[in-house]
């Protein structure tokens, strides 16, 4: 993977924090930490949408969906 360089500005006292990260040795340098958290984050965001547009969906619409085209098989599949 192709990384790039970036300049940040960060709160010192969050420099501070990821500064005792690196000396516990959970992280082996703040680029590492920073790129982590970053991540976290965004992988959060993104579920975060993903459960706001599920929420968008009508189950009974859905349920329809799932089981058109299987009206001969349904009286074999158990109840929800």
């Amino acid at each position: 993977m192709s990384k790039s360089k970036i300049a940040i500005t960060i709160d010192q006292n969050v420099v501070v924090k990821i500064d005792r990260f690196i000396k516990r040795h959970i992280f082996a340098n703040r680029s590492r930490a920073i790129q982590e958290a970053v991540e976290e984050k965004l992988e959060r965001m993104e579920r975060g949408r993903l459960a706001r547009e599920c929420a968008k969906l009508d189950p009974k619409f859905e349920k329809a969906l799932a089981e058109e085209g299987l009206s001969e098989e349904l009286d074999k599949w158990p109840e929800y």
